[in-house]
């Protein structure tokens, strides 16, 4: 299971780096919606991936765990909020007709920062609980 540790991992990198070539303003807007169009495919089948297999195998330690318990559960409602907001960007600005401009920057920045902030603290605190569960 340290495989899927690894492989949440490298999503997260792939992720940083789609999200880091949108924001080039040396790109066209044709080739910035595409990239939010891999990006937003890319970002739902890792949260499939989590869904599936790292939030269940948690959650079943965290019946036995309460400390666990209050991390996973503060991780999941975070999620929902995020995902709120991922959403609402990904609709609003991954059309190929919808416009880049400073507005899009705006909320671009707010999306990037949030996702790479949530990224950092999986990392740093869900995953190494899951790592410990392998044993």
């Amino acid at each position: 299971m340290a495989r899927l540790i690894d492989e949440l991992k490298r999503d997260h990198v792939e992720m940083e780096k789609m999200l880091t070539r949108a924001k080039d303003p040396g790109i066209s807007h044709k080739e910035t919606h595409q990239i939010l169009l891999a990006a937003q495919a890319s970002l739902l089948a890792h949260l499939k991936k989590e869904d599936n297999q790292l939030y269940p195998a948690l959650n079943r330690a965290a019946e036995k765990d309460p400390t666990l318990k209050r991390t996973v559960d503060f991780y999941a409602k975070d999620m929902d909020l995020i995902t709120k907001d991922v959403i609402s960007f990904f609709n609003r600005y991954a059309a190929h007709d919808a416009p880049i401009d400073i507005e899009f920057a705006k909320a671009f920045g707010k999306l990037y920062s949030t996702i790479t902030k949530r990224q950092r603290n999986e990392e740093n605190s869900l995953y190494k609980e899951f790592e410990k569960l392998q044993g």
